[in-house]
């Protein structure tokens, strides 16, 4: 008899599983996929890491989170400064001074601000994303930067999405052309695969294998589950189905030394169907004579990625949720379970959190 069934292998999963076997419990990790690590999952080739699930770059400003995921790598300083492909033209991104620069012309922050405001449409009912970045900072960047990449990122127009999915990007008045504002930042020396080989160390793992086809047997076998999936799936889609988009993958080995000069290029014209061209040496800084590029395509269909955090399937899952609350012997976690984006960070924040509630527990139950 196992303490925890642990329903995937991700972030949360495998920090929840260390914690509790760290403690003397034991526990049992499994995954329908044929690897452990979830989308952070990266793969060695030709001594070039590839982030198999799209790219992960860890960035937080809290130290103890730092602290804690460098006991498991060695990550470099690596900041991710993406561009942007907009008719064959490349700019700065995300939008700074620069940006501007490129398409008007200005060089100073208050020439910056200034002319931004002649560009603004401002409005005093922001009710979608396409209202809340035109608001910022017009038509124009809106229609190089955002309205195709978003309308084929989300299979929507941005008109028909919240805001606070733009709301994250950043729009700087200076030459900073850092995505994140975080103090740390980095890519794991070596990939992201290896923190979970040490996350789950010692712990029993069953990969390739499906909670969902043998339900019966997997209750019986632990005294509580931990599941880290979408909820509309445990609960038999009984108020309907949440709404996520999904990704698929395209990835070539070419035998060049560099292929764009820079990690992640956004193609943000609405004809060209993938996002975002990714090539994995740049984010270690690596020296090769070939190397591995993925092109990035968003659909309706697949293995979940982002939620769509609309007010419909945000009220779904506010029924879903309620049902969560009430299982006793069911802990939920992670991005999927909480139909939340969340950063790595966050997911990590989460599972530490959780785990410390459920020792709290275990000692209360021991007194």
């Amino acid at each position: 008899m196992y303490d925890y069934l642990i329903i995937g292998s991700g972030l949360f999963g495998s920090i929840f599983a260390r914690e509790m076997t760290d403690i003397g419990k034991k526990c049992l990790v499994i995954d329908k996929r044929s690897h452990i690590g979830g989308n952070c999952f990266t793969e060695n080739v030709d001594s070039i890491n590839i982030h198999k699930y799209g790219p992960h770059i860890f960035h937080t400003s809290d130290e103890k989170i730092w602290t804690w995921i460098n006991k498991f790598a060695t990550f470099n300083n690596y900041i991710n400064r993406p561009k942007v492909n907009y008719r064959d033209n490349l700019y700065s991104f995300p939008i700074n001074l620069f940006t501007l620069y490129q398409i008007f012309g200005i060089k100073t922050p208050q020439e910056a601000k200034d002319f931004l405001e002649t560009k603004r449409k401002p409005t005093t009912n922001v009710t979608n994303l396409e209202d809340w970045i035109v608001s910022q900072v017009g038509w124009e960047i809106y229609d190089i930067f955002i309205k195709g990449y978003t309308t084929k990122q989300w299979g929507k127009h941005p008109s028909e999405l919240p805001a606070s999915i733009i709301r994250r990007l950043p729009i700087r008045l200076t030459f900073d052309d850092n995505y994140y504002t975080d103090k740390y930042q980095g890519i794991p020396i070596g990939g992201y695969t290896q923190i979970f080989e040490k996350l789950l160390s010692g712990i029993e793992v069953r990969l390739n294998t499906n909670y969902f086809e043998n339900k019966d047997y997997f209750k019986s076998i632990a005294k509580k589950i931990v599941y880290t999936g979408a909820p509309d799936l445990w609960f038999s889609y009984q108020f309907g189905k949440l709404e996520w988009r999904s990704l698929s993958f395209e990835t070539q080995h070419l035998e060049i030394p560099d292929y764009q000069g820079n990690a992640i290029i956004n193609f943000t014209e609405e004809k060209i169907p993938y996002t975002r061209v990714v090539e994995h040496k740049h984010f270690e800084s690596l020296e090769s004579k070939t190397t591995i590029i993925t092109h990035e395509y968003p659909q309706s269909s697949g293995e979940p990625y982002y939620p769509i955090n609309d007010i419909k399937n945000n009220q779904r899952f506010s029924e879903y949720k309620s049902l969560m609350d009430k299982e006793n012997e069911v802990i939920f976690g992670g991005r999927l379970a909480d139909y939340k984006y969340y950063d790595m960070h966050q997911v990590i924040a989460s599972a530490l959190k959780k785990a410390s509630e459920e020792k709290i527990k275990i000692n209360n139950e021991e007194l």
